[in-house]
């Protein structure tokens, strides 16, 4: 016969384990690597999901690197794109391109597009090699990254599955014109001011995580980083673009308007394409309110694509 007192002791202790909420899942640790391309270190930052079987690169924008723009930490808010894309069961890399973040200016100083794509290549060559994925790395590039991105689709699209290009600002009807002569290096100082202006829509995003961004911005990136030969984008040709692209547009982007989604999502040489807009949206919908959205809609095309 159970005593009493053991019998109250076995059921408190069944209460205890079965009624106590249950914790978040710890978030997955966050790793730096240095991939060498062409003799030049770029910083790598890598989360995954203890069983993941696809990767995927994030490409950050003009002006602010990886971290911030991917991987943004505030106490008790979910703002992560890095995190979000984990909890889906993706591998998830993040670059800091020549310049940006970790990753140190080359002896020229300067960033172009036609060298961000080599770098990207060589980036998404070092990716495929760290596990055996089921396919190649997906490739995401965020507003001036997703120029270079589509510069790596058209040339090297053996390399990527998938591409998804979001912020999208190219019109493809213009030409870009050559650098001055006078076009010399700017290191032009970030500003507080800059970090927090594609915060756009109003209780979008708290106080508190604009704060925490903009410090991470400027303690990241504190010197902007000088770009030439930004008519090297005119090689941007949609119908050269071959691999499955999500195409993801902000409702109210003021970077990435309908008409310049419109003209690349027609002249896309690929089927297999879908063209998304985010409601409430901005340049920054992935931190914002619309962030599950925004991450439902990418982890379905994704899937789509793994099928």
């Amino acid at each position: 016969m159970i005593k009493p007192w053991l019998y109250v002791l076995t059921i408190s202790l069944f209460l205890v384990f079965t009624c106590t909420p249950t914790s978040k899942p710890l978030r997955a640790e966050l790793k730096r690597y240095t991939v060498m391309a062409d003799g030049h270190p770029i910083a790598l930052w890598g989360k995954s999901s203890i069983d993941a079987t696809e990767p995927i690169l994030l490409v950050h924008g003009r002006t602010w690197s990886a971290l911030p723009d991917f991987d943004l930490q505030v106490e008790g808010e979910d703002l992560s794109l890095m995190d979000g894309l984990v909890e889906k069961g993706y591998a998830v890399y993040a670059v800091d391109l020549r310049g940006y973040g970790d990753t140190p200016r080359d002896e020229t100083e300067w960033l172009t597009p036609n060298r961000a794509a080599l770098d990207l290549a060589i980036i998404l060559e070092w990716i495929a090699g760290q596990n055996d994925w089921i396919i190649a790395p997906h490739l995401f590039g965020w507003s001036m990254g997703s120029t270079h991105s589509q510069l790596l689709a058209q040339r090297n699209p053996e390399l990527i599955s998938s591409l998804i290009l979001f912020g999208y600002w190219f019109d493809n009807d213009q030409t870009i014109p050559p650098d001055a002569e006078d076009h010399a290096l700017q290191k032009m100082i970030n500003t507080k001011e800059a970090a927090a202006s594609d915060f756009i829509i109003p209780g979008s995003i708290s106080q508190k995580a604009i704060d925490t961004y903009v410090q991470m911005a400027l303690e990241a990136d504190p010197i902007k980083v000088d770009w030439k030969n930004l008519d090297q984008y005119n090689e941007l040709d949609p119908a050269k673009v071959n691999v499955p692209t999500l195409i993801l547009q902000g409702e109210h982007d003021p970077i990435g308007p309908t008409d310049k989604q419109a003209k690349l999502y027609t002249r896309l040489g690929t089927a297999h394409k879908q063209w998304v807009t985010v409601p409430g949206g901005d340049h920054a919908a992935f931190m914002e309110t619309p962030r599950a959205y925004f991450i439902d809609e990418l982890v379905a095309f994704l899937r789509g694509v793994s099928k």
